[in-house]
C-alpha cells in the first residue's frame, strides 16, 4: 500500500490583528524548520516546541488542519 498525504496540519501563530504565519525553529544546524505535519505523531512531536514558541513570543499558537488536496504541478 502506498503511503499518500491527504491533509497536512500546520502549527500557526496569530497576532493581536489577526495576521497569521506559519511556526518555525532552527534546528543544530542552524536550518530553519516549518512547523508542518503530515500525522499526528509528528504533532505531538512540535508541541512542546510550539507551547515554547508561544511562551516567548506571547503569540496565540493554533493547530490548522488543511485537507483538500489538489495537485499543482508534477515536476
Amino acid at each position: 500500500m502506498a503511503l499518500r498525504i491527504d491533509e497536512v496540519l500546520v502549527f500557526v501563530a496569530e497576532d493581536k490583528d489577526g495576521n497569521e504565519g506559519v511556526c518555525a525553529f532552527k534546528d543544530l544546524n542552524g536550518l530553519l524548520l516549518p512547523m508542518v505535519c503530515a500525522d499526528r505523531e509528528r504533532v505531538e512531536s512540535l508541541r512542546e516546541m510550539a507551547n515554547t514558541i508561544k511562551q516567548r513570543s506571547g503569540l496565540k499558537i493554533k493547530l490548522l488542519k488543511f485537507s483538500k488536496r489538489s495537485l499543482i504541478e508534477e515536476i
